[in-house]
């Protein structure tokens, strides 16, 4: 349970960390980046995949880059669905998804949360 609550808080960390870099990402409150975390991992455990698996001829065509696209769908679905979590158009949710899913796995790593 304390890993889970550590890794939540590194991936709101690495939110906010992003939302700072990027200039068309915006969250109003604290509750809002909260939120937006844990709407963020939700989509990518049960909507991520079967969007890969949709995609998976375009994905193989590209040698997997789709997928750098497809994480940016999630990220802009995200906002989409948090009141308080604004994107301004899928340019800057594509690079706020690879800037944030670069911080978080380097947070990750670093604190212990993978194995």
């Amino acid at each position: 349970m304390t890993k889970l609550v550590l890794t939540w808080a590194l991936n709101s960390f690495a939110l906010f960390f992003v939302m700072k870099l990027t200039s068309g990402i915006q969250i109003d409150r604290f509750q809002d980046l909260l939120f937006a975390t844990v709407v963020i991992a939700l989509l990518n455990t049960f909507l991520r995949p079967v969007i890969i698996l949709l995609t998976l001829p375009v994905t193989v065509l590209t040698l997997g880059l789709f997928t750098l696209v497809v994480n940016g769908l999630i990220f802009y679905l995200a906002a989409q669905v948090v009141p308080g979590f604004h994107v301004t158009g899928f340019g800057a949710a594509f690079v706020a998804a690879l800037l944030y899913s670069l911080f978080s796995f380097v947070l990750n790593m670093l604190f212990g949360t993978r194995k």
